[in-house]
């Protein structure tokens, strides 16, 4: 009996779900391999959970965050994550840390299965996340941003049906690393906003209150971002090393807590990079008061063309920010309108090449090795086009082109369509249309 033909029934296999299965049990069996991964290769694999967040986390326990510590440029949230392996019973921190991110690598596969199952949704998503993740070998399991991930994951489901919540998640997540905070940029105008915003605020509101009742320098994390230089696998960093190649002399040297360049015009470049942001923040604030057209899919699609505008202007590009744009990426494949698919299938490209440059070459590219340092350029190239069609698709979707004195009014909006995957509000129109349209979501 095909296991659509009734409900499913743990006890009789055949009535058992194969389209979730599937997705669940390659999850199952790569993440053992990930897993073995991580303890296989040695210090290399564990040995920043092992060195920095087991020292973070000792620091922690004691009352104080690591002050002083340049390495330490985390949000007051991230040591919630830091103190979490101590609580798995049994094991030593690397294996508790291991097991709390295994957990919220199958929450975020176990949420992208129950959204792909719903009507006009798709389980692209669930098959995207799990199939992007093991591209990366041990990394994803030995850094913290897959729970990072999770919140944003979360938050991006939650927006529309439980808009309160979904900005609570995304805020979670964005007082652990900044970048979920993008999951509720893209939230459809009206009553549903406003929720959002409540509840993004309320939750930021009530962690730091708490965190500074418990801990000594929450704050002190920002003095370490602010001195910062250009990373070498970032966009300047990848052409200051081709650069190299050709006779521009310049070293790599261990700074804050990573791989940077020194060399002539870096500080120049650095502001340059800064300036590139400023102007990529305009472009999606001048997005943001344009858009008209919002689809199931149009927050999912902004929190990702947003993500991508910052990771391709910032100074610091580590592999672990992918594990970011994988997850993001795989909730816009959920959804059957969403304009991001050709963005996703480049950025899987680019986590392939990634993963060529590190683990499995870095000291090559260190080197000066000419072909694997053309290979971290090509990855970023990769990124930047990627970056472009996001913002490319995202404008043509959702701002209606002028087409005359009326364009732009709400007579020129699409209307919705029942199936949710259409436009679904505009901006322009009061706001019982958009009341409307969310309890349209709702409803299914």
């Amino acid at each position: 009996m095909p296991a659509s033909a009734g409900p499913a029934r743990w006890r009789n296999p055949a009535t058992w779900p194969t389209d979730v299965l599937a997705p669940l049990g390659y999850w199952a069996s790569s993440r053992l391999l990930m897993i073995m991964t991580v303890f296989s290769s040695g210090e290399n694999a564990k040995g920043e959970v092992h060195r920095l967040y087991e020292k973070w986390a000792h620091l922690l326990a004691g009352g104080s965050y690591p002050l002083g510590d340049p390495t330490w440029q985390y949000p007051p949230g991230a040591a919630g994550v830091m103190l979490a392996p101590k609580l798995v019973p049994g094991v030593n921190y690397v294996q508790g840390f291991v097991a709390v991110t295994c957990l919220a690598d199958l929450l975020i596969v176990g949420a992208l299965v129950w959204q792909g199952r719903r009507p006009g949704r798709t389980l692209g998503g669930a098959w995207a996340w799990s199939l992007g993740l093991p591209l990366m070998l041990y990394i994803p399991y030995a850094r913290y941003d897959v729970i990072v991930t999770l919140f944003a994951v979360l938050g991006l489901l939650l927006l529309q049906r439980r808009p309160m919540l979904g900005g609570w998640m995304a805020a979670l997540g964005a007082m652990i690393k900044v970048w979920p905070a993008f999951a509720v940029f893209g939230a459809p105008w009206g009553r549903g906003l406003r929720s959002v915003a409540i509840g993004f605020a309320s939750a930021v509101v009530s962690l730091l209150v708490l965190v500074s009742l418990f801990l000594k320098g929450p704050f002190d994390f920002l003095n370490a971002q602010g001195s910062r230089g250009i990373e070498f696998e970032s966009l300047p960093g990848s052409a200051l090393l081709v650069a190299h190649q050709f006779g521009y002399h310049s070293e790599i040297a261990y700074r804050y807590g990573s791989l940077e360049i020194v060399g002539s015009y870096v500080d120049l470049i650095g502001k340059g990079m800064l300036a590139l942001s400023v102007i990529g923040f305009c472009w999606l604030l001048w997005w943001r008061i344009r858009v008209r057209v919002f689809s199931a899919a149009t927050p999912a699609d902004a929190a990702l063309a947003a993500m991508l505008v910052f990771v391709t202007t910032s100074r610091v590009i580590s592999p672990q920010y992918f594990i970011w744009l994988i997850g993001v990426g795989a909730v816009c494949l959920t959804y059957r309108a969403t304009t991001q698919r050709a963005v996703v299938a480049m950025l899987i490209g680019a986590v392939a090449l990634t993963t060529v440059e590190f683990p499995l070459f870095f000291q090559q590219i260190l080197a000066g090795h000419t072909g694997f340092t053309l290979l971290l350029a090509a990855r970023n190239l990769l990124l930047l086009a990627a970056t472009v069609l996001s913002c490319v698709r995202l404008w043509r979707a959702t701002v209606p082109r002028r087409r005359g004195p009326d364009a732009g009014t709400p007579a020129a909006v699409p209307a919705a369509r029942k199936d949710g995957e259409g436009p679904v509000t505009s901006a322009t129109q009061p706001r019982r249309a958009s009341d409307r349209t969310a309890d349209q979501e709702n409803a299914q």
